[in-house]
């Protein structure tokens, strides 16, 4: 209840990496903006459109990857989202889908290293 009651929620004006994902079946949309500072996740936030699982997922998403590499971030799984809010019920297991595939459309906005454009810190 935690994150619902409290996300940890916004935008990062100058963020490095902004991967936005949704589901029309349920009308959910998620945007993820993380900052990057040494191959960390140095500032992670998201707005989303969505029921309180959605929110709920997203802001625990934003927790489990703040201050991790960029490598162990995209190894959160759903199913860490999930257990790490206490369970979701079946039929809300899809929003935690959704938090951690926005999290990996973010990193895959990050310009590439020798790219010219790559994240200078």
């Amino acid at each position: 209840m935690e994150h619902f009651k409290n996300p940890k929620h916004g935008e990062i004006a100058d963020a490095d990496g902004v991967g936005t994902v949704g589901n029309p079946v349920c009308g959910d949309l998620m945007t993820m903006y993380i900052k990057v500072k040494d191959n960390r996740i140095a500032d992670i936030k998201f707005k989303t459109f969505g029921c309180g699982a959605a929110i709920a997922t997203s802001s625990m998403t934003t927790e489990m990857a703040k201050g991790k590499t960029l490598e162990e971030a995209m190894k959160i799984t759903r199913a860490d989202v999930a257990d790490s809010l206490g369970g979701l019920p079946p039929i809300k297991m899809h929003c935690s889908n959704l938090a951690a595939d926005a999290l990996h459309e973010a990193k895959k906005t990050i310009p590439k290293q020798g790219s010219g454009h790559e994240v200078k810190k």
